[in-house]
């Protein structure tokens, strides 16, 4: 289960994320503060993290109990866990850096900046 919040959740929330940060835009422009677009930014990282963490903790304990890599075939059902317990903290640590990245335009640009 951990692994499946990984793999699907924190892809969707570096996604809602983004919808998230240029609709508090505006209000951010107007009420001339940042503080909510790094708290909502600041939410999903923790949360993505934590999901990231807890995939990698499943892969690690599938990895405890089983030889090989995690894409080799043994015909254990194990390994196969524990290839998407991989797979998952692959895709939550890639999705925890988007959100970095993007929360790292929100410390360097103006909400309010004219193009």
């Amino acid at each position: 289960m951990r692994t499946l919040l990984a793999l699907i959740i924190t892809p969707s929330i570096a996604l809602g994320i983004q919808s998230v940060l240029y609709a508090l835009v505006t209000p951010s422009c107007a009420a001339q503060s940042r503080v909510w677009l790094h708290l909502s930014a600041a939410a999903a990282l923790l949360v993505s993290v934590v999901l990231a963490a807890l995939a990698w903790s499943e892969w690690f304990s599938y990895a405890a109990t089983l030889r090989g890599t995690p894409d080799s075939v043994a015909g254990d059902p194990r390994s196969t866990r524990r290839f998407l317990a991989a797979a998952a903290t692959g895709v939550a640590v890639l999705s925890c850096l988007v959100i970095l990245m993007m929360w790292s335009g929100t410390w360097v640009l103006s909400p309010c900046s004219e193009q």
